[in-house]
């Protein structure tokens, strides 16, 4: 019996509609990576990118457990001699959500030439309104 490997032309993508809203950070990352790498299909091929479209709605509602809502930090450096900026998670799912999201999804998947692509199709939203009503099948 031969491994069965998916070519590229045979991907079949669905789209996920998943509500952040009251979840742990980290669990629904997990949740939303797995999605867009493809590792719940039957067909998955790890050097084939396979995944689906995850649509997520509610960004701003995502919790963090114990106190990390004060104490975790996202740094940036602008590669200048005191460039560092930081900010808590605190601040950051009041002022941007989606990137707080976009962030932990992001260093969830696997660091290879595929990841850009799998974070295209992640497309995240502060509220319940999203464009992608159509998109979505009802189930």
């Amino acid at each position: 019996m031969k491994t069965f490997m998916q070519k590229t032309a045979d991907v079949q993508r669905n789209w996920h509609l998943t509500d952040a809203n009251g979840k742990v950070l980290g669990r629904f990352a997990v949740e939303v990576a797995k999605k867009l790498i493809g590792k719940q299909k039957p067909t998955y091929t790890p050097h084939i990118d396979a995944g689906d479209y995850v649509i997520v709605i509610n960004a701003a509602g995502v919790e963090v457990t114990r106190n990390k809502a004060k104490t975790k930090t996202y740094s940036r450096h602008s590669n200048y001699p005191g460039g560092l900026s930081e900010i808590t998670f605190e601040k950051l799912v009041v002022s941007n959500p989606e990137e707080v999201i976009r962030l932990a999804v992001y260093n969830m998947l696997p660091k290879n030439k595929l990841r850009t692509a799998r974070m295209e199709r992640l497309k995240i939203y502060p509220a319940a309104e999203h464009p992608h009503t159509s998109q979505v099948k009802e189930s």
